[in-house]
C-alpha cells in the first residue's frame, strides 16, 4: 500500500503525479492533462512560434526569439517546434555583449588588418586581426578580409617587389 512519503520511482521519460508515473510529453509538445487511473498524459503541440526542446510536464511551450532588425539582428535558423530561433548580428556588425540582443556596427578594419567573420559572430569585439604572412589588406574595411599575395610563379613571371601586410607582390 503507498503511503505519502514513499518514494515512488518513475522512468526519465515519466513524472511522479499523486503517487502514479506518468508520461511526460515528447520535446516540440506541452501537457494538455495529467494522467489518473485510467487515461494517460494528454499532450498537445506546440503552438506556432513557440518551441518546447525536452521531454516535458510543462503546460506551455516557450516562445521563439524574436531577431528584432532594429538591434541589428537577423535570423540565422528559423526555430522550430523543439529549437529556439537563432539570431546572428547583420553585416558589419557584432554583438554589444556575450547576451548578443543587441549588435554594434564593427570599427572598421585599418590597412594591414582583415575582417574575420568567425570572430564577429562569436565575440564582443571587433573582429579584425592583422594579416598572416603571404596575406595582406590595402583598405580600411568593416567587411575585406585579408587576401593572398599574387602568385607570380602560376603566371609565369618573376617578384618584382616583395608583398608586404598592406600590400600586394608586384610581378
Amino acid at each position: 500500500c503507498w503511503e505519502p512519503g514513499d518514494a515512488v520511482r518513475c522512468f526519465d521519460k515519466q513524472y511522479e503525479h499523486k503517487g502514479k508515473c506518468c508520461n511526460r510529453c515528447q520535446p516540440g509538445e506541452k501537457l494538455v492533462s495529467e494522467c489518473n487511473g485510467t487515461e494517460n498524459s494528454v499532450c498537445t503541440g506546440c503552438e506556432s512560434g513557440h518551441y518546447q526542446p525536452s521531454w516535458t510536464k510543462e503546460r506551455h511551450c516557450a516562445p521563439h526569439d524574436i531577431c528584432e532588425d532594429n538591434a541589428g539582428l537577423i535570423v540565422k535558423m528559423q526555430g522550430n517546434a523543439t529549437h529556439n530561433t537563432v539570431c546572428q548580428c547583420q553585416a558589419g556588425m557584432h554583438c554589444s555583449d556575450s547576451s548578443c540582443q543587441t549588435c554594434v556596427e564593427n570599427q572598421p578594419c585599418q590597412r594591414g588588418f582583415g575582417f574575420v567573420a568567425a570572430k564577429a559572430v562569436a565575440q564582443m569585439s571587433s573582429p579584425c586581426e592583422p594579416c598572416a604572412e603571404g596575406t595582406f589588406s590595402n583598405v580600411s574595411s568593416k567587411t575585406e578580409p585579408c587576401h593572398p599575395w599574387t602568385s607570380c610563379e602560376e603566371k609565369g613571371l618573376v617578384v618584382k617587389a616583395k608583398g608586404t601586410n598592406t600590400s600586394d607582390v608586384i610581378c
